[in-house]
């Protein structure tokens, strides 16, 4: 009736699936157990440098668990018999990489135009006039955004002039 231990000596991923249903929850842990380091060096290898300020792997691997346990009490996932679940586990987390990718790599989030710490610091410096070079590049930044009319009100108010004058 149900498949037993596999000839290496481990149960099989349908076999725990099996205990799963069976309301069995250690068996939920063998899977993770059996898989999650391999998602985490997957997904570490397929965040690019740009995202990885942005999201953990970990995370991802936490996200992958959580949608295939998701779907598989709703009756979506079974393993074929001599099967196992990397390649189901492979597919689900480099859709959600992608995802990512994309969101975080969308207009205005863009982590490609994203500058970490160490590098606002030697971009500003210690003195003041780096900090308002570094403003002033941010605000030219923005402007580009809007059209030349809204533009020159903006850069005339930047100089100081008031609104009535304007």
């Amino acid at each position: 009736m149900f498949e037993q231990e596999s000839t290496s000596g481990a149960t099989s991923d349908r076999m725990l699936l099996a205990r799963l249903r069976g309301g069995e929850v250690d068996a939920a842990t063998e899977l993770y157990l059996r898989y999650a380091d391999r998602l985490l060096r997957l997904a570490r290898r397929q965040t690019a440098a740009d995202l990885a300020a942005r999201f953990d792997p970990e995370d991802v691997v936490q996200s992958v668990f959580r949608t295939f346990f998701r779907r598989f009490s709703a009756g979506a996932y079974d393993v074929p018999e001599g099967s196992e679940l990397w390649k189901l586990l492979l597919v689900i987390s480099l859709n959600k990489l992608r995802k990512l990718g994309q969101h975080h790599r969308a207009a205005k989030r863009d982590a490609r135009r994203t500058i970490g710490g160490e590098d606002v610091t030697q971009l500003l410096g210690n003195d003041e006039a780096g900090a308002v070079a570094h403003l002033r590049l941010t605000i030219q930044e923005l402007l580009e955004s809007f059209d030349a009319t809204t533009c020159r009100i903006i850069e005339l108010r930047m100089e100081g002039r008031e609104v009535q004058e304007i």
